[in-house]
């Protein structure tokens, strides 16, 4: 079942994702939080940098898990995920850097590396709310097109419009890696609460084929419709592919 929410702007989605999440630690204050990257999260960082300034929530209890982390970028070097974590929200926040987590991509034994990781979100208790995006291939995480719905934490070859959407972030698209690591859409399913933040036109017909579409391993995000507690917080422009009766439930 998905719950839809309507933001009229990326502003107001960014600060109505926040409060989810501000709810969630003032509820359980050792929450176990699924982060995730990318543009869309920025400023729903902002705001919850804001909100721990102003004594609203603390991070001093809780657990981070980040869905997803390039394969063979150190995490000093400012594209990889580590670093964008601790520069948009870590060093920002109570949080004990011991509680935050983020997969392993410079692992000489990736495999390893993944199981380590999952052993890790189940001694925490499994994660409580996790936050994720939508690729314009209908990826959640780094789980590409054709990744099967029962897959755990992997290591995956990246898709070209994956890097495509990605090289602005880079000097150029042979910068952008070629391989990450990244929860497996089973781990996903697994979280307690799914959070799925959709902004902006050019992801209307990706929100539209998720909501109206079928259930396909050929586009990753279709399984959520499975999920028992799933809220989309989308703007105006990712919700023009939907009809408006749509907005607040959808399945």
């Amino acid at each position: 079942m998905l719950t839809m929410e309507k933001a009229k702007d990326y502003t107001e989605l960014s600060e109505m994702a926040a409060e989810r999440i501000i709810t969630k630690l003032s509820q359980k204050p050792d929450a176990v939080l699924g982060l995730a990257t990318g543009s869309t999260p920025e400023d729903m960082y902002d705001a919850l940098i804001k909100a721990y300034e102003l004594k609203r929530i603390s991070f001093a209890e809780a657990t981070t898990f980040n869905l997803d982390e390039y394969v063979d970028l150190d995490p000093s070097d400012e594209n990889s995920y580590a670093y964008y974590m601790y520069h948009h929200l870590f060093r920002h926040i109570d949080l004990s850097p011991d509680n935050a987590h983020l997969p392993n991509g410079k692992s000489a034994d990736p495999d390893a590396a993944c199981q380590a990781y999952e052993q890790l979100i189940e001694k925490a208790g499994g994660i409580d709310l996790q936050v994720i995006g939508i690729g314009l291939n209908g990826h959640i995480g780094f789980n590409e097109p054709y990744t099967p719905f029962e897959q755990r934490t992997h290591v995956v070859e990246l898709d070209e419009t994956t890097r495509k959407a990605n090289a602005r972030f880079f000097p150029d698209l042979d910068a952008v890696p070629t391989h990450a690591v990244t929860m497996g859409i089973q781990n996903i399913m697994e979280s307690k609460e799914l959070l799925l933040l959709v902004a902006g036109e050019q992801k209307a017909a990706v929100l539209e084929r998720l909501v109206y579409g079928d259930k396909t391993e050929a586009f990753p995000a279709s399984i959520i419709k499975d999920h028992p507690n799933v809220t989309i917080i989308a703007d105006q422009g990712a919700l023009s592919g939907l009809k408006a009766a749509d907005y607040q439930t959808g399945d």
